[in-house]
């Protein structure tokens, strides 16, 4: 699986507001060593302008309907289990490729504080069952919506994943949530959220058609 990358970098200035500011150039955090930032095209949603659309609040009504509830869990993870990277492996493996996000990676990312750049853990719960989960930076500012896994066989529930992220992050007044990158036809799923606009190497755009025609060529 290849990434597309504008820029690359290792920041050691980790503040919040140093962070934020690099975030709206375009930069956003990754998984490979502490301090690294890929500047990429990189998509966000301006929570100032976001109302739901009909279709994002049915989705968000199809979780309630089915007892899917997000909680919010800090990082290092004291609690982590073996399950979590074995899910988020396979998940990576079967939409990606062998070796995409190894357990072993997983389990850093999520329980070393000295390797990982992330904040968070997003838990999904069915009946306090856990069914999928996001691996999140955030800070007063924004939140970046990150690594996702779940159980592919729960209806819905990965884009209703992210429509509970964004209501979370509405909710909390952040300022912006950031969804990934919009690199490949299938990323055209992101685009169906109001207020969302994508970074084009340079600046920031909201002509969802032009990104449209980037992502199909």
């Amino acid at each position: 699986m290849s990434y597309l990358r504008f820029d690359n970098k290792i920041v050691t200035d980790l503040t919040d507001t140093s962070i934020t500011s690099l975030y709206n150039q375009g930069y956003v955090f990754i998984r490979t060593t502490k301090g690294a930032m890929d500047q990429t095209r990189s998509v966000r949603i301006d929570l100032s302008v976001f109302e739901p659309s009909s279709e994002n609040r049915r989705i968000i009504r199809k979780m309630t309907e089915q007892h899917i509830t997000l909680q919010e869990i800090p990082l290092p993870y004291v609690a982590y289990h073996w399950e979590i990277g074995k899910m988020g492996k396979t998940f990576y493996d079967e939409k990606f490729g062998p070796k995409t996000f190894s357990a072993n990676k997983i389990k850093e990312v999520l329980t070393n504080k000295a390797k990982s750049n992330f904040t968070t853990l997003f838990v999904y719960k069915q009946h306090d069952i856990p069914v999928g989960y996001c691996i999140v930076y955030q800070n007063e500012d924004m939140i970046h919506y990150s690594y996702p896994f779940y159980n592919e066989e729960i209806q819905n529930l990965g884009i209703g994943m992210m429509g509970l992220a964004i209501a979370k992050a509405k909710e909390e007044q952040k300022k912006h949530i950031y969804l990934g990158s919009a690199q490949r036809p299938k990323d055209i799923y992101k685009l169906q959220f109001k207020g969302l606009e994508w970074f084009d190497e340079k600046k920031w755009d909201n002509d969802l058609e032009t990104l449209k025609h980037t992502l199909q060529i």
